[in-house]
């Protein structure tokens, strides 16, 4: 079984001042509601969790999508044995040994070495069953409740309670409901209710050997909470292990990876599962099994699906693309549940935890759109999410965290003054939505509003400085911001320099190489990108943040692969008709920088991002322009890999012989007849077949533009 080759500690060796990846070692079903890991260390923060610490404070129910923003609606299951000196975490916690213990995607096994007990934890999509096999008197179970409280014993074998704490929210009461079934009687007396803040509560159970604990949770409300755990009260722990690992088995075996080299395809499955971690759902269903969910800003309870926990800013470029090939059907829901977000709150979602939390620049959940829109998924969302698009790039919402920033000036200006934070990036994921609108509104046979949004997609030209050949922030009387310093990172650019910043042109590379005076001079461009020395200024932050600890970590210039910026800089060549430059940069990437150990990743992977590169690197395609309909060839990593797509078709990508020696790909056949473009169409992958390639030096060669990719030029 797949699932046996993932250990969820993947890329979770991470503290404050630098990432391996900043995962948690989550244990769920795909698109869980919550998650369920070890806490080793609750007062380091977002950093709670630890692969070489040797201590266990319980199993948290977590809903933290990045340590960046914080944790909502979590609490600690602790069971222990015997009295406590005090009820905290740090009276109560235990070692344990972490080569011991299993971090599977399906469930959690422990022991805690103090107790002599062992737990194992295994999740469903409401919430899951904890079983405890104690060998010690008076056995017990600790609650820890951050935040405000409110707990009840209601009878014997139910705990029923609610608890407030989140990062940031519309919803000042946003309430976390849950319910526990103890299968065998709480020996405690009764303590009706309780209601505080920040505490640690203990129930005892008395000398038991065993216990089995359901859980049942709702954003909703009590009575929704126990209406989930009662659809799965019949349910013995070997049933929510098969319905844990039969999910998951079906979105692992959507790709199988064949290869001589165990570790690489080992790396593979561990980023296809982070891959389905995120958005999380935020729907639930009624009684009439309806699909429900809670609106925030209303608060109050609304028809439809809803999803949470993801930054647009990160996972279009990736993510999306790959549910288009191999998970349509949920790409397809999450589509209606944002479409949700833009009825309830006015403007389409930026970062979602639980709701708008109005980070990073741009509105990139345009790309998701077009990129549904060109592939014909959910056509009939369309004509509504166009119109949500409009108002995006048209109305400056009073909220700062809604909508785009600028939105005025940019109009006036065709660009975001200096004025504005990172408004260079600003202006360039605009003119990047721009595109992204004109390109929904040609599905739906606008060609004014397609013609007019494809205008101002050339926006990006406003900033691009060709003396120096990067983009530059503006001041609002048409002058350059000065001084300039492209290896500074911050105030213009979002965590990174001119050097990540410059190249953000997806769209229209053939408009930006014209801008550079040609492919040779933007060919020496990306050859000066790569073949310096990865230093950076901090003077707009003031101090050395993990972004660049990261990128100064490896040895690839200016070509920082631990961020999303620079993740299509590879396959920028193939614009240039020089695909032999990418090629053994890529396989580099892939086999220097990632693996599958807690030190797994260069940077934040991001909601499913960072994985999702991976992915299409390895499979040797990658969506540099969602909205486009196309994938970039770069070169496979893998001896074999077979595609089991949403179309019902079959896709199979070989590489032979496959020898580290083989860093270029010689020619392309596929279907067995000799391919001569730089790219793929999604109904060309969509449709099945065979790719066949590799070779062990370049064969360079010209392209006409037809063979080369998108561009809207």
């Amino acid at each position: 079984m797949l699932l046996n080759l993932i250990d969820t500690r993947h890329g979770t060796n991470n503290q404050y001042s630098f990432s391996n990846g900043n995962c948690l070692p989550y244990t769920g079903v795909p698109f869980g509601m919550n998650y369920f890991a070890p806490q080793t260390n609750g007062d380091n923060g977002s950093w709670w969790f630890h692969p070489e610490d040797r201590i266990f404070q319980g199993f948290r129910l977590t809903h933290q999508p990045s340590p960046w923003m914080g944790d909502f609606s979590h609490l600690v299951v602790l069971p222990f044995n015997g009295e406590l000196k005090e009820e905290t975490l740090f009276q109560a916690q235990s070692s344990y040994r972490p080569s011991e213990s299993v971090f599977n995607p399906s469930y959690l096994k422990i022991t805690e070495q103090r107790y002599q007990l062992t737990t194992q934890m295994i999740p469903s999509m409401y919430g899951g069953v904890l079983t405890i096999d104690y060998t010690q008197r008076a056995a017990g179970l600790m609650l820890s409740l951050p935040g405000k409280y409110e707990l009840r014993i209601e009878d014997p074998h139910t705990i029923s309670g609610k608890i407030i704490n989140f990062s940031g929210c519309e919803d000042p009461n946003f309430s976390f409901f849950f319910t526990l079934h103890f299968q065998q009687p709480l020996a405690t007396e009764s303590f009706g209710e309780k209601i505080g803040a920040n505490k640690c509560l203990t129930v005892s159970f008395g000398d038991i050997s065993e216990q089995v604990i359901q859980f049942g949770t709702s954003f909703i409300s009590d009575k929704q909470a126990k209406l989930n755990l009662a659809r799965e009260i019949e349910w013995a722990p070997k049933d929510y292990l098969s319905n844990s690992e039969q999910q998951w088995q079906n979105y692992l075996s959507k790709i199988e990876i064949h290869d001589k080299n165990n570790a690489r395809r080992s790396t593979f499955y561990h980023n296809l599962y982070r891959a389905f971690l995120f958005p999380q759902t935020f729907y639930e269903q009624d009684t009439d099994g309806k699909i429900i969910h809670y609106d925030t800003l209303a608060k109050e309870v609304k028809p439809g699906y809803l999803y949470t926990n993801n930054g647009f800013w990160d996972t279009y470029k990736t993510v999306y693309p790959l549910y288009s090939l191999i998970a349509e059907e949920k790409y397809a829901e999450m589509l209606e549940g944002f479409l949700n977000n833009y009825r309830e709150s006015g403007y389409l979602p930026k970062w979602l935890s639980p709701d708008e939390r109005g980070l990073m620049p741009g509105t990139l959940i345009d790309a998701v759109i077009a990129d549904a829109a060109v592939k014909n998924i959910r056509p009939d969302l369309m004509p509504e999410l166009l119109k949500a698009m409009i108002k995006g790039a048209t109305i400056q919402s009073s909220n700062p965290n809604y909508g785009r920033q600028g939105t005025k000036d940019y109009l006036t200006y065709g660009y975001v003054p200096a004025s504005y934070h990172e408004s260079v990036n600003h202006t360039l994921d605009y003119t990047y939505s721009d595109f992204c609108i004109s390109q929904v509104a040609k599905t739906l046979g606008k060609a004014d509003v397609a013609n007019h949004y494809q205008t101002q997609a050339k926006n990006y030209l406003n900033i691009f400085d060709p003396t120096t050949g990067f983009m530059r922030a503006k001041l609002s009387d048409g002058t350059f911001k000065e001084p300039f310093n492209c290896h500074q990172w911050g105030e213009d650019y979002a965590e990174c320099s001119a050097w990540q910043s410059s190249f953000a042109v997806y769209h229209d590379f053939a408009g930006l190489i014209q801008a550079y005076g040609g492919k040779e001079t933007f060919q020496e461009k990306l050859i000066e990108l790569c073949n310096q020395a990865p230093t950076f200024d901090v003077t707009g932050y003031g101090f050395e943040i993990h972004e660049m600890s990261e990128m100064a970590a490896t040895e690839f210039g200016q070509l920082a692969i631990s961020n999303q910026p620079s993740f299509h800089f590879p396959y920028m060549f193939n614009y240039i008709g020089k695909p032999e430059f990418a090629q053994p940069l890529l396989k580099q990437l892939m086999t220097q920088v990632f693996n599958d150990s807690p030190t797994g990743y260069p940077g934040d992977e991001d909601n499913g991002s960072m994985a999702g590169w991976f992915i299409f690197s390895s499979l040797g395609l990658y969506p540099v322009c969602p909205g486009s309909g196309e994938y970039v060839v770069g070169i496979p990593l893998f001896d074999k890999a077979v595609i089991h797509l949403s179309s019902g078709e079959k896709l199979t990508i070989t590489a032979k012989p496959n020898q580290e020696q083989q860093q270029f790909v010689d020619h392309i056949t596929y279907n067995d007849s000799i391919y001569e473009k730089l790219f793929f169409t999604h109904d060309e992958l969509t449709s099945g077949g065979t790719i066949d390639s590799l070779g062990i030096v370049p064969r360079p060669r010209e392209y006409t533009l037809e063979q080369l990719p998108f561009s809207c030029n």
